[in-house]
């Protein structure tokens, strides 16, 4: 086994387990981080397939954005954890069940007789004036610009209702008005009361 094969089956394990994590964490801040985990490793493996401009778009566009933009309204939720914990156990044979119909499928789809080495031949690796970027804006402005518009239609929807639930007015939400910090006088604070000294007995 080369050092590549190798990083490829690390990366691989520690994909998979962070996958893992965010559907299994009951915690949403600790599944968004798994899921932060995940999307490095992903561009690790774009790496190792020399797709450096996808790799940097994946670490910029989900890490650097998306997700950072997900724990923030996820903090600002201030979700009820103790509701997702009920009924985990009641539904667990339906999940795994589920889980399972899907690994079935993903195996007659993705398994070796369609996508082995001797069906699906070994792309060649190109040379030092290949840009992958030139190739993939190829096809996106031309064959998927409109799923690419809608893409970008989506995520400003997004951006716009993070931002609402951000701005909400809650009532156990407690805001400063500078205004009226800078605005105050020592009368509005402070009230001298006379009161009689008190006499030893």
């Amino acid at each position: 086994m080369d050092f590549e094969r190798f990083v490829f089956y690390v990366f691989a394990a520690i994909l998979v387990f962070a996958a893992g994590r965010v559907i299994t964490c009951r915690n949403p801040v600790h599944a968004a981080l798994h899921l932060v985990l995940a999307f490095f490793t992903c561009a690790g493996l774009w790496l190792l397939l020399e797709a450096e401009f996808l790799a940097i778009t994946l670490v910029l566009v989900y890490v650097g954005a998306v997700m950072v933009l997900f724990l923030f309204v996820v903090m600002m939720l201030d979700i009820n954890l103790s509701p997702l914990r009920e009924g985990f156990v009641k539904y667990l044979p339906v999940g795994f069940t589920v889980a399972l119909l899907i690994f079935a499928e993903m195996f007659m789809v993705l398994g070796v007789k369609n996508f082995g080495a001797d069906v699906v031949a070994i792309p060649e690796r190109h040379g030092a004036d290949y840009s992958n970027t030139r190739e993939l804006g190829s096809v996106l402005y031309t064959d998927y610009v409109y799923p690419f518009e809608i893409d970008s239609v989506i995520l400003l929807v997004a951006i716009i209702a993070a931002i609402a639930l951000t701005m909400r007015k809650r009532p156990q939400t407690k805001a400063q008005n500078p205004v009226d910090q800078v605005a105050v006088k020592r009368a509005d604070r402070v009230r001298l009361v006379e009161m009689e000294a008190e006499k030893k007995q």
